[in-house]
This record gives C-alpha cells, sequence and structure tokens, in this order.
C-alpha cells in the first residue's frame, strides 16, 4: 500500500472531430459558446458524461437505471420473466412504485404510476423489486389498484427504500441525488467539463431532399419527396474530466483494487467514448489526437484557459498540431507558476511523432498511459512526481 494516495486524475484530451453534431440544443441546432470573444462549437457535459456512461457500464459489465417508470419495468418482468397474469403483474408495478418514500403520480390513460424524481439504482433493483413483489403477492392479489396520490401500497415502504439505496460501480463512480429516500444520495466522484473546440468554428447548414423510390422509377412526376435541412460543425475539441480518488474510496469501502477497477475503466471510457447524435449521417467516429493525465495531490486542473486565445492553423494547415502545442505550453506554464510539488504522476500519449515539453513522460499507446497513471495514483509514493512533470 503507497505511503501517499494521490487525490486527483486530471485527464485532457486534444481530439478531431469532423462534420458532425454531437449534441443538439432544443431547435436541433449545434451547440455553442463564446469564450475569447470567439465563437466555438460545444458540447455539453452532460451529453459526453451520457456517452461515457454507457461505455462504462458495458467495461464493467454493470449497468444502473436511470427512470421515472421503474414501475412498469417490474411489471414487465413480472408478466414476461416470471410469467404472472398481465393484469396482476401492472397492480404489482403500481405498488413497487408507489410504495417508496418518493411522491408518484398515476397516469391517466395507462395507469403507471411514475415516481416524481427520477430514481437511479443499479439494474439489479428491478429484480430486487420484483422478488418483493413475490414475496408478498397475496396481498397484492387481495389489493386495488393504485388510482390516486392518496391509495397507499401494500409493499413495505423500508423494504423499497432500502432497495433504492443499494449502489453498483456505476453510482459509487458517477453519484447519485435522491433526497427523497434517506441516506440514497451519493456524491458523485468525477467532474467532466463542458468540450468546446480550440478555435473558432461556423455553423453550417445542410440541406437535403429525400427521393420518392416509385416516383423516381417510373419518371412521371418531378420534385422531391421531401426537403430539409440540418445544422453541422467541426473542428478540434479541447475535453477534460477530473477523478477524486477520495471520494470515490469514500464512496466504494473495497479498498484500492476496486478503485482501481473501476478508475481504469472511467478512464478508458473518457478517452474513447463519443456521444451519438446523428452518427447515422456522420459517422464521426475519431480518436484522441493526444491524451494527458495528470494525478495530483493537491486539486485539479484545466487547462481549458490554454484556448482562451483561440488557436490558429498550422502552416500546412488543420488546428490540431497547434492546439497540441498550446496544451503543452500552457501546462509547462501553469506547473511551472504553480510548482511541481503537487505533481505524482504526468505522462501523454499521441498519435503524432513529434515530442512535446511540459506533459510529462511519454508513452507508447493509451493502455499504457492509463496504468501508468493509476500506479502513480494508486501505486506509488509521491516522491515520484518531480521527475514526471
Amino acid at each position: 500500500m503507497p505511503n501517499t494516495i494521490a487525490r486527483f486524475i486530471d485527464i485532457h484530451i486534444v481530439q478531431s472531430v469532423p462534420f458532425a453534431n454531437l449534441n443538439r440544443d432544443d431547435n436541433n441546432s449545434v451547440k455553442t459558446v463564446r469564450y475569447g470573444n470567439t465563437d466555438r462549437t460545444r458540447v455539453s457535459s452532460q451529453s459526453w458524461k451520457r456517452a461515457v456512461r454507457k461505455y462504462f457500464e458495458t467495461a464493467i459489465d454493470s449497468k444502473a437505471l436511470r427512470t421515472r417508470r421503474v414501475g412498469a419495468r417490474v411489471a414487465r418482468m413480472l408478466k414476461e420473466e416470471r410469467g404472472w397474469p398481465a393484469d396482476l403483474a401492472h397492480r404489482a408495478g403500481q405498488h413497487a412504485a408507489a410504495g417508496s418514500s418518493i411522491k408518484f403520480e398515476v397516469g391517466k390513460e395507462n395507469g403507471i404510476v411514475l415516481t416524481n424524481a427520477m430514481i437511479y439504482v443499479p439494474e439489479t433493483a428491478v429484480a430486487e423489486l420484483a422478488d418483493l413483489a413475490e414475496e408478498f403477492r397475496g396481498a397484492l392479489e387481495g389489493a386495488k389498484d393504485i388510482k390516486k396520490t392518496a391509495d397507499k401500497s401494500v409493499l413495505p415502504k423500508d423494504r423499497i427504500d432500502a432497495i433504492l439505496r443499494s449502489r453498483n460501480g456505476v453510482i459509487n463512480l458517477f453519484g447519485r441525488m435522491l433526497a427523497e429516500v434517506d441516506d440514497a444520495g451519493v456524491d458523485g466522484a468525477v467532474q467532466v467539463a463542458h468540450a468546446m473546440t480550440t478555435h473558432g468554428t461556423d455553423v453550417e447548414l445542410d440541406y437535403f431532399s429525400a427521393v420518392d423510390d416509385v416516383t423516381s422509377t417510373w419518371g412521371d412526376a418531378t420534385g422531391s419527396a421531401h426537403m430539409g435541412h440540418a445544422e453541422f460543425s467541426a473542428g478540434v475539441f479541447y475535453r477534460y474530466a477530473t477523478l477524486d480518488l477520495a471520494d470515490l474510496l469514500a464512496n466504494l469501502k473495497d479498498g484500492q483494487e476496486a478503485a482501481r477497477e473501476l478508475s481504469q475503466a472511467f478512464i478508458e471510457a473518457f478517452i474513447l467514448s463519443l456521444p451519438q447524435a446523428k452518427k447515422t449521417a456522420t459517422a464521426p467516429h475519431t480518436i484522441p489526437d493526444l491524451v494527458h493525465i495528470s494525478v495530483r495531490a493537491d486539486r485539479p486542473l484545466s487547462y481549458a484557459a490554454a484556448f482562451e486565445c483561440p488557436v490558429s492553423p498550422a502552416v500546412e494547415g488543420g488546428y490540431a498540431a497547434s492546439s497540441r502545442t498550446a496544451l503543452a505550453t500552457y501546462a509547462g506554464a501553469a506547473n511551472k507558476l504553480l510548482g511541481t510539488g503537487g505533481i505524482v504522476s504526468s505522462g501523454w500519449a499521441s498519435l503524432h511523432d513529434k515530442d512535446l515539453t511540459g506533459l510529462g513522460i511519454r508513452l507508447d499507446s493509451f493502455p499504457e498511459l492509463i496504468d501508468r497513471a493509476l500506479d502513480g495514483a494508486l501505486g506509488a509514493t509521491s516522491g515520484d512526481g518531480e521527475a514526471d512533470a
């Protein structure tokens, strides 16, 4: 066990994304931000965090469920997997959703009970609620359907609340807000910034039309069957996230082995995930140009200010090379200003051959970079930091 456990793992990414719209606003427009008196393309932290969470769930083979319709999920499981009659399964789902400390409402058309707050539980909680319904099947058979908010569930509230308090690796990492159930809240161990381009961007309109195949074959009419337009942009993004190991260890209570497993899966997910909006029309499946990971014992440090002044294109064209240089220059200047005493480990990996100073030790691959960062964070003392910085 190391003498010193670093607190923060900072992940900095420079990534080129081609013609795409990874994250749309309520008008289906590209999200933007004005930074450094320049309009940039932006991808919200919520959008990219969801992509990270889905990748992370697959990596650790454990899923979490965020929904107001947990009762409907319980009802479907009882009907389709456990052979309950449809009406009884529906009633059981109602009572499961209405029986917790969370207030609820009843759908007028379908009678589905919706919790007023979104719950966030391990996927296994659905089966646990179904098991509870099995245990109280007799009471449910004699009970009435939930038709209004004043109706009471025949299922025990304390047992339902206990299930809603349950956690898995996803919740221990990303956290949970559920104020209605005592002791169900979990402080998230990760913070994710909005991604933005390192340079100014323009939003482009793509006009399109759809051909009617029958009209095209018969040739008896002209014109398209449908016309429309969509917004897209392209650019080089700076992405940043930080993982608070102290919060993660406090959530886990399982020691460093579990923390390392979850940390490794999260870092990989943050590096390789991509929001899926309009993927069938754009297929923007790039990988990062550069990833820099800094393990710190003092405080998290974003390098977003490196791009407050938008980068200029390189002589040969493109913004990626200028963005990598700006990131490395800012990192070196920031570490000089702050001193390197808080740096436990620092390294980077890139698609490109050019060496960069200010980012620590260069590694050949992302897996090597992740392993080395975790060795520094969970398996080495802070005395190694100065040599890496």
